[in-house]
This record gives structure tokens, sequence and C-alpha cells, in this order.
């Protein structure tokens, strides 16, 4: 899955989350992508690997 393929899939699981709790605003919905990309960057520190080669086992699993 490629970083378009990622962004899309984000952008319907905010789309769900919104209809599911409309008491999410897009603040609350960017606070939680950018620790999702913090989490990536960690993990990218720890392990070595790529960025592609997280999500890829991430989507894997």
């Amino acid at each position: 899955m490629n970083k378009d393929q990622l962004e899309g899939k984000w952008k319907q699981v905010k789309g769900e989350f919104k209809q599911k709790y409309g008491k999410l605003t897009d603040d609350d919905l960017k606070y939680s992508e950018g620790k999702f990309d913090e989490m990536l960057g960690k993990l990218q520190e720890k392990t070595g690997q790529t960025r592609e080669n997280i999500e890829k086992e991430i989507n894997e699993w």
C-alpha cells in the first residue's frame, strides 16, 4: 500500500468516526493522525526500517 492509498483509507476511517461519533471535530482527528505519524516515526527510529515497510507490516496485520 502506498502513501496515497493509506491516506485514502485514513479519510474513510475519519468519515466513519465522524458518522458514529458526531461530536468528534476535525481537530480531534488531526491530533489522532499526528499521533499515528509520531508512532510511525518512533518505529522507524527504533527498528531502522523504512516507513513503507512499517506501513506494509501494519496492513498485513
